[in-house]
């Protein structure tokens, strides 16, 4: 009878033991995965805390668009006739600022604007600020458009802000202009990565 009586009483520690085995092994999974946790999360903290923020910052807080259509003079560079050229033109004139927001001067290299249209990114280069002038001289009805031109060559220093209008050319019509799929600008500084902005506001016509 004594050892009749003993099968169940072994078989009952076995599954004690195998309940015991089972939470344990729960409990160090469980650990495990907090564990895991934990590291990512300082992983994270360091790499965030490590990053340094961008050198520059700014925003396009203006921009009108103006139709223009041209006709080219009908003479070359050394006064001989040759065959006009007729296009449309879209002007763009943009205001921007620009800050500098780390410990070391940035240098202004160049601005661009970025319109994209079904063929692609038509890009063109900021005038400079002589051929700025030069523009409202030659078209006075331009005036009401003028502005302080940004310099194209221009240091921030440290900490400081500067701001200022710009203007590109695209050789669109109308049409095109308006069924433009995006607009963008791009602020080149010298020893620093580019900055891309976008207008704040609508796009104006005028």
């Amino acid at each position: 009878m004594s050892l009749l009586q003993q099968g169940p009483s072994s078989q009952t520690d076995d599954a004690a033991r195998g309940e015991e085995l089972t939470k344990g092994t729960s409990h160090i999974v469980v650990a495990s995965i907090i564990a895991a946790i934990v590291v990512i999360i300082a992983i994270a903290i360091y790499v965030i805390s490590g990053q340094k923020p961008p050198a520059s910052t700014g925003e396009v807080t203006r921009v009108v668009a103006h139709m223009m259509h041209r006709e080219s003079s009908g003479l070359d560079a050394s006064g001989r006739p040759m065959p006009k050229d007729a296009f449309d033109q879209v002007l763009v004139f943009t205001h921007v600022k620009l800050h500098n927001q780390s410990k070391n001067p940035l240098f202004l290299r160049q601005m661009l604007t970025n319109v994209t249209l079904d063929d692609g990114v038509h890009t063109s280069y900021a005038a400079s600020p002589t051929d700025y002038e030069r523009l409202f001289h030659a078209y006075p009805e331009l005036a009401s458009l003028h502005g302080k031109p940004i310099p194209t060559e221009a240091t921030i220093p440290a900490g400081e802000w500067v701001e200022g209008d710009f203007v590109t050319s695209f050789r669109m019509d109308k049409t095109q202009w308006e069924s433009r799929k995006g607009l963008n600008f791009n602020v080149s500084f010298r020893y620093q990565p580019d900055l891309k902005l976008t207008a704040t506001g609508p796009v104006k016509e005028q």
